[in-house]
């Protein structure tokens, strides 16, 4: 049988990692896909820099569209990112009846249900195993291996940069600003970490997870997103002490009671005890709860070119594998036929119901406490602990910290208002989400 012949757009760290990985382990791969798969053109402007990585064993060509026509080729590898030049590519690719594999998850968090309503049309697969958490293989549990289930919530460490940054900042006790730094000279952040830090890359994710979870076209647009920049290391420390660790995460739920979804990005508080809390460094790791089978944990790592390779290479297996199958009987791109996806709207973020971090510098004097959580009792919030630092000498302020039950966030808006208006309350307090992950 005629090996799959594929046409590679870019051929970067990620495309280079696909490229040795297919060739490293060819063989492997053959006896798991019923037949071989060769990287037969590949796409780069550098055409010098491409062919120092293929040498003779692929053509290497300027202009993507090349591949695109190219009516040798089966299937079409994106790997360039962006989402103008890449969303034209893939659609024009999809046009020519070719399947497509991307690893591009701000292209079908913007662009998702364009492309993949296209190619329901065409009768191809678009795969993107790699868009989501690097070599974890989440999208196939989601889509195949947690099939049986009805998705109530997912909650992931999406973002190895953020939690690089995190995990230093809780280790050494140092300030965001001076750990980025440490970052970026070893590798873990880019020179421009806007999309990392800012959690847009972790709501590219979360935003797929969402839609294959639920059935919901996708909707990045919708998505809360914060990021980490304001995090400060007391508020790690304080953290610490009360049993949490400090995560950025990305988390989709599932609210029947408010006929919508949750579909938000921040830090979060997580109990120390949980094992997604002990997540370091920059792996990823994501939690996902259904009916039957209950809480499951997905580890590994979520960048770097061979984890990425990995899942390129899984999806140009399963396209292989479908190549002879029925479209009608392929599993669906966001595991949902395209006629019953749902309209589910998702909520803002002043409906999420969820427990809350908060510390306060506070004139160090009588009654203030009080007042504080007078505050809180008059907007039905129940408190859950208190910590109060203890003042030094000759100090006139000092830091309360209150972890609170669950309340709608739009009533804790309204009670930190108030209690920001006091003339006690000496600085803008600082609100943290938490999440018990149960």
């Amino acid at each position: 049988m005629n090996p799959i012949r594929v046409g590679l757009l870019g051929i970067g760290t990620v495309g280079g990692g696909t490229f040795e990985v297919l060739r490293r382990n060819q063989q492997e791969i053959r006896r798991r896909a019923g037949r071989g798969i060769e990287i037969t053109a590949v796409c780069r402007r550098d055409q010098a820099a491409a062919r120092a990585i293929v040498g003779d064993a692929a053509r290497v060509v300027a202009d993507p569209f090349d591949i695109v026509r190219d009516p040798s080729i089966d299937i079409v590898v994106e790997l360039m990112g962006g989402t103008t030049l890449a969303r034209e590519l893939v659609l024009a690719a999809i046009g020519q009846g070719k399947h497509v594999v991307t690893a591009n998850k701000a292209l079908l968090a913007v662009h998702g249900t364009e492309i993949f309503a296209a190619a329901h049309d065409k009768g191809v697969v678009v795969a993107f195993e790699a868009a989501v958490a690097g070599g974890i293989p989440i999208i196939k549990s989601l889509r195949e291996g947690l099939s049986a289930n009805r998705i109530e919530w997912i909650a992931g460490i999406i973002n190895g940069t953020t939690n690089f940054i995190l995990s230093e900042m809780r280790d050494k006790g140092l300030d965001f600003d001076v750990v980025l730094k440490e970052a970026q000279r070893l590798g873990y952040a880019e020179a421009d970490p806007t999309f990392d830090i800012e959690g847009v890359d972790a709501a590219h994710k979360v935003t797929i997870m969402s839609a294959l979870a639920f059935g919901t076209p996708v909707q990045f647009g919708r998505a809360h997103i914060e990021g980490i920049t304001r995090l400060q290391a007391a508020d790690i420390r304080y953290a610490e002490q009360l049993g949490y660790r400090l995560k950025l995460l990305g988390i989709t739920k599932r609210r029947d009671d408010l006929g919508g979804l949750e579909l938000r990005v921040h830090p979060t508080l997580v109990p120390g005890k949980r094992l997604i809390a002990n997540v370091e460094g920059a792996m990823n790791a994501v939690v996902v709860h259904g009916d039957a089978v209950g809480t499951t944990l997905h580890y590994g790592r979520g960048a770097g070119a061979e984890p990425t390779a990995s899942a390129v290479i899984a999806d140009l297996v399963d396209v292989t594998r479908l190549l002879t199958a029925d479209p009608a009987h392929r599993v669906p791109h966001l595991a949902f036929r395209p006629d019953m996806l749902s309209d589910t709207p998702v909520l803002p973020i002043e409906d999420v119901v969820t427990a809350f971090y908060l510390r306060l510098q506070v004139a160090d004097q009588a009654g203030v406490l009080a007042r504080i959580t007078g505050i809180l009792a008059e907007h039905d919030i129940s408190i859950d602990a208190v910590l109060q630092r203890e003042s030094a000498e000759g100090e006139k302020q000092t830091d309360v910290i209150i972890l609170t039950h669950d309340t709608v966030e739009g009533r804790m808006n309204e009670a930190i208002a108030r209690m920001q208006a006091l003339p006690t309350v000496l600085a803008p307090i600082v609100k943290i989400r938490k999440e018990e992950l149960n």
